[in-house]
């Protein structure tokens, strides 16, 4: 029966938390509150779509759907009819969340801080947005409007005083963020624990996302020493500080729920060292003719040099007013001036820079932004406005092309393949939302600090990435379950390989849990990598 508090549910995310530390970090007795609960819960390794679109792990949690049924990504992603790309916006998700559908059948649900959402037609659930997520995809707000305000009144507002998309991807003092985020972890649990208080609730959600900034601030690289130390556990002392006080607030907040209650908590995605070539890809796009940029007049030479050294034949790159505006100013003093503008005007520049650049009449191929995988968009007749590849054969032809010669990219230091695989999004995350999607990802091997990528067709092209934080996203995730209804699996002595389920399964388990009927698209997963890649048991 709905409401009945034996069949209560408490779901908490960890944002960019990792299941191999926690794991670790449990057995060596630093986590006693999570290690109890694994010891009489069960852990499972989570197969995920943020290995190879590293946003899309909590849309797919929150959907129990592939990125191709729901559609969502990115911070920015293109949009069919429209030229380039948009910001994420609330009417982007095609598929219903787990808390939308369970509370149309009447089952009380309270969401708090479950990041890349917005207010959802049909949604019954008390949810409150933006309040201490990382980054902002919409604004502070929530459902009904006076519950933030009577938060805000009760608890204070989020400590932290950063925000991911007003910081950008420059390197932040470890120290200082690490005191920040024990602040607000605290703050959060309390927020948490009030928002209990506040709701009558059969299931509450709520993400804690301080692991997401310490995942790329307070990460650093294992050291080259013997023994255990090199295993990932000291050397993470500094990120181990946090996960600790996560560790407390997830005793507070299932204190304060009661024993009565069943615990979810999952991760769509790890931690790993942040390198990658993304930053290279337009360059080598535009050395192999799919991508096209605007000339100026011709010079005298007929032979300028590319902004990464190549040449321009028959003229010099044309250059966008506000590009030049931009490039003109001091770095610093433009970060400033960013942070003071709107959200939404801040946006609309920097695509206006980007898609400046591009000559559409002539590009086959373009990049969509990122700040890990490689993202090709093929500028499709008929989807984009001004797509000149034509559907069907052309199409084909382009991705075989593509797929050819990035495949051949190398590490020019080391020669090594700097690729791990070209994936064609067509076969792998198919449904009504796939045009949402890029159509080609570039997954790079995952161990090569990239610098520079060279081929036969391409030459060598080199410059260092503007992503300076030193951690960054990385599969596979993890669910934790516990309960007097869950079986007892205890704590595993050691990390495995082999993936135990998908991040696709809770949102289904979630549903049948209360007696709600589970849609197709939910089952609809034949394509789902089932191991993470290069890691198959």
């Amino acid at each position: 029966m709905v409401g009945d508090s034996r069949r209560k549910a408490l779901v908490v995310g960890l944002d960019v938390g990792d299941g191999d530390l926690i794991l670790k970090w449990a057995r060596r007795g630093h986590l006693p509150v999570l290690g109890s609960l694994i010891e009489r819960g069960t852990w499972a390794r989570l197969a995920t779509t943020a290995e190879l679109l590293h946003v899309s792990g909590w849309p797919s949690i929150y959907t129990g759907s592939l990125p191709g049924e729901h559609g969502v990504y990115y911070t920015f992603q293109p949009v069919p009819g429209r030229q380039g790309y948009r910001v994420f916006a609330g009417d982007q998700y095609g598929r219903p969340t787990f808390w939308s559908l369970l509370s149309q059948s009447g089952v009380r649900c309270t969401v708090f801080d479950a990041p890349y959402t917005h207010p959802e037609a049909g949604s019954r659930a008390a949810q409150v947005f933006e309040w201490g997520t990382w980054a902002h995809h919409w604004r502070p707000a929530s459902t009904p409007s006076s519950l933030l305000r009577r938060l805000n009144r009760a608890c204070g507002r989020y400590p932290l005083g950063l925000e991911a998309l007003n910081v950008g991807l420059g390197p932040l003092d470890p120290g200082d963020m690490r005191r920040r985020l024990l602040a607000s972890i605290r703050a959060k649990a309390n927020a948490t624990r009030w928002l209990m208080e506040w709701s009558a609730w059969d299931l509450f959600f709520v993400v804690l996302g301080e692991t997401h900034p310490a995942a790329h601030y307070c990460w650093s690289p294992p050291s080259a020493g013997d023994g255990d130390d090199n295993d990932g556990g000291d050397d993470q002392a500094g990120l181990r500080i946090l996960y600790e006080e996560i560790d407390r607030a997830i005793g507070a907040i299932l204190e304060r729920a009661g024993r009565d209650v069943t615990l979810y908590v999952i991760s769509g995605d790890g931690i790993g060292p942040n390198q990658a070539g993304w930053h290279l890809l337009p360059e080598v796009l535009r050395r192999l003719g799919f991508l096209a940029e605007p000339l100026t007049e011709p010079t005298g030479s007929g032979v300028e040099s590319g902004a990464e050294g190549g040449p321009t034949q028959g003229g010099g790159r044309a250059t966008d007013p506000i590009r030049r505006l931009r490039d003109a100013l001091p770095r610093d003093f433009r970060k400033s001036l960013a942070r003071r503008l709107p959200a939404s005007i801040r946006h609309r520049l920097a695509q206006r820079v980007d898609t400046a650049a591009i000559d559409w009449s002539k590009t086959r191929a373009f990049c969509l932004p990122t700040d890990l995988e490689g993202y090709v968009r093929i500028n499709l007749r008929d989807r984009e406005p001004l797509g000149i590849v034509a559907p069907g054969l052309e199409y084909e032809r382009v991705c075989d092309d593509l797929v050819a010669e990035l495949g051949k990219l190398t590490d020019p230091v080391s020669g090594r393949k700097a690729v791990r695989e070209v994936v064609r999004v067509d076969e792998v995350f198919p449904g009504p939302r796939r045009h949402y999607l890029p159509d080609l990802i570039v997954v790079w091997e995952r161990d090569l600090p990239l610098t520079g990528l060279s081929s036969p067709s391409v030459g060598t092209v080199l410059g260092r990435s503007p992503d300076a934080r030193p951690g960054t996203h990385e599969p596979p995730g993890f669910l934790l379950r516990h309960g007097d209804d869950i079986p007892a699996g205890g704590l595993p002595e050691k990390d495995g390989h082999a993936c135990d389920g998908h991040v696709c399964d809770l949102a289904p388990e979630l549903l049948s849990r209360y007696g709600v009927r589970i849609p197709g698209y939910m089952r609809n997963r034949k394509s789902q990598p089932a191991t993470p890649r290069g890691e198959l048991p």
